[in-house]
């Protein structure tokens, strides 16, 4: 086995008041106060939600999309701890940070998308949990897998106020952690395309397949390595580090060669199933269905070749091809190829807007202030 030697991580410092923490600070609080007129007047008061569509942007942007963009830390921790790919090790702090931030809000987003939000813990209580309800599963792995993460980032807390012993006593569970780190969002992520298999004909016949589990597994397996390289590249920018392109060029190897089979079982299970006719209808979903296949593709011919991908500003677009296709991918399965019949509509409220945006602002605004306060990414020389 190698023997990869890294830079201890530490915190990068610097003041924690520019533009972008404000920026973010301002839409935490447009949340805040919009939240609150939700949680005392109810859904119908900010948002757009109706009997034909109980699902809006709260569920399908902030939870399905938000938790895999936040599978950046399941994807690398798979590297590092099962394949035993020990060269990757210091892109698992700020992943698992990521994902800690991203899961966390998504399990926030879903409390603010029910409606009789105070009897959450009927979820929980076992005289009322449906154990073959796919809704359960997702909620029960989701909740878990929240829990395991801030486990797994505890020792960061611990290293910074100098617990070594507990966090000695914490490494020696770590291995069972990982494990169970690994699993859940594999159950769960799967489980989120078979919520759209269990809604039938209502979704529309371009995102309708039994397949389903398969392809939202795969394409959060490499969102998660697309979200990597998206911070990393963003990240080295904004601290004015040199970005980690000796780990992120075969790392991006191997998101394509997840993607090619993500590809292949897409484009094969729409024409076995007859429904590739469905993409030459004129129509938003046909339109949908090929703007999303054109971000899976294009990283293929924009980073296959070994020298773009050593090339950060390929290697950045790339990522962000890729965190948009799922988007589109998921987005169109809950919200633009759903169709509950009847005279119903939905389309998002400001409010509703805000609300996840002030969501992505909270997660930037948590990422800035643990990296810098805290030893997640490797200590390094600002460069000036």
């Amino acid at each position: 086995m190698a023997n990869h030697q890294h830079a201890a991580p530490a915190p990068v410092g610097g003041s924690l008041v520019n533009i972008v923490t404000l920026s973010c600070g301002v839409l935490i609080a447009l949340m805040a106060a919009i939240l609150m007129v939700r949680f005392l007047f109810g859904l119908g008061a900010v948002t757009a939600l109706n009997d034909g569509y109980p699902w809006g942007i709260w569920i399908a942007v902030d939870v399905v999309i938000g938790s895999a963009f936040a599978c950046g830390g399941f994807s690398v921790a798979m590297l590092v701890y099962i394949f035993n790919k020990g060269e990757y090790h210091p892109l698992v702090r700020p992943a698992l940070l990521a994902s800690l931030f991203g899961y966390t809000l998504a399990g926030a987003g879903v409390m603010f998308d029910l409606g009789r939000w105070w009897n959450v813990w009927n979820m929980f209580w076992p005289g009322s949990i449906n154990p073959n309800s796919v809704m359960f599963e997702v909620a029960v792995c989701i909740s878990l897998y929240i829990v395991v993460m801030w486990i797994e980032f505890s020792p960061v807390v611990m290293e910074q106020f100098g617990k070594r012993d507990m966090k000695k006593k914490v490494s020696k569970a770590m291995f069972f952690i990982i494990a169970l780190g690994t699993v859940l969002p594999m159950m769960h992520q799967s489980s989120l395309g078979t919520l759209l298999v269990v809604m039938g004909g209502q979704v529309h016949p371009l995102w309708q397949t039994p397949a389903l589990p398969l392809l939202y597994l795969l394409s959060a397996i490499f969102m998660g390595y697309a979200v990597v390289l998206f911070e990393s590249c963003l990240t080295s920018t904004a601290y004015r580090r040199k970005i980690e392109t000796q780990m992120l060029t075969p790392m991006a190897k191997i998101m394509l060669g997840i993607l090619a089979v993500f590809i292949v079982v897409r484009l094969g299970d729409v024409i076995v199933r007859g429904a590739l006719p469905k993409a030459f209808v004129p129509s938003v979903e046909a339109l949908m269905f090929w703007l999303e296949m054109a971000c899976f593709i294009a990283p293929l011919i924009l980073i296959g070749a070994e020298a773009n991908r050593r090339n950060p500003a390929k290697l950045f677009l790339a990522g962000v091809l890729l965190m948009l296709g799922g988007a589109l991918m998921r987005l169109s399965g809950f919200l633009i190829g759903y169709e509950t019949g009847g005279d119903f509509n939905y389309f998002p409220t400001l409010a509703e807007v805000l609300v996840t945006a002030g969501m992505f602002a909270a997660e930037v605004l948590g990422y800035i202030i643990i990296t810098r306060r805290f030893p997640v990414l490797p200590r390094e020389e600002a460069i000036h």
